[in-house]
């Protein structure tokens, strides 16, 4: 048994994928922040009914078994969506505001630390619970 088929464990591993997509969304956003007509980006949120309702899917991965077959990319299982009518925008149509990206990018890594601070309370207490300590 792995701590992943412990349903608390696999809700704090799904919430870390996605905190670690939403770091990769926003640090695009920031650094396209001169990019004429780019329009700012963030994920979906995660919300806790749909994390519990939906079945455990069977993720198939793309496996390279030749040094001839292409790479491809990484593809995340996390939507974006588009951050329609931005309070500001440049003369050449950009949408990002730097402020308001570095404070996403914040509230991401103290929502991170956190779920990883969480995540070794539960491994600590379940050792403790087995006699590990």
């Amino acid at each position: 048994m792995s701590l992943q088929d412990i349903p608390l464990f696999s809700a704090l591993t799904e919430r870390m994928k996605w905190l670690t997509a939403r770091q990769k969304v926003l640090s695009q956003n920031i650094a396209n922040s001169d990019t004429p007509n780019y329009m700012a980006k963030d994920l979906k949120p995660q919300k806790f009914k749909d994390m519990v309702a939906r079945p455990e899917e069977v993720k198939v991965q793309m496996v390279k078994t030749s040094s001839a077959h292409i790479q491809t990319a990484e593809k995340s299982d996390f939507t974006t969506k588009k951050i329609r009518d931005p309070y500001e925008t440049t003369p050449t149509g950009n949408g990002v505001v730097l402020e308001e990206q570095m404070m996403n990018l914040a509230e991401t890594q103290i929502q991170y630390q956190m779920t990883t601070s969480l995540y070794k309370k539960h491994v600590a207490m379940l050792k403790t619970a087995l006699g590990r300590r």
